[in-house]
């Protein structure tokens, strides 16, 4: 596994990006529940945020790609607007354990 951040870092209607090695993940936490996705359109691969850690729309209930405007449930990662609409953001495996947010691998030396 690898540690994202301390659970305190992230709160409710908050977004943050993390680069591990050459991966990028966006952490969301709505309605308690936290959501890991790879930061990385579908439509053209690009990532998501305008700014750093800023991933959601004006009403802070989607995810919104910077470059198209492309609007992705929280929830699911599913695309409801823009050029990539019916694609999503493919979610990652992540747990909130001993105070601290991580991402799961399959990786051995990352535990």
């Amino acid at each position: 596994m690898i540690r994202l951040c301390a659970t305190s870092e992230l709160g409710e209607g908050q977004s943050r990006g993390f680069t591990i090695d050459a991966r990028k993940v966006i952490a969301i936490r709505r309605d308690g529940r936290l959501y890991l996705y790879e930061n990385r359109c579908p439509h053209r691969g690009v990532p998501l945020e305008w700014l750093p850690d800023r991933f959601l729309d004006a009403s802070g209930s989607l995810l919104q790609c910077a470059t198209h405007g492309a609007l992705f449930l929280i929830e699911s990662g599913e695309c409801v607007a823009g050029p990539c609409a019916g694609q999503a953001l493919r979610p990652l495996p992540g747990i909130e354990q001993d105070d601290s947010i991580w991402l799961q691998t399959d990786r051995q030396s990352d535990s």
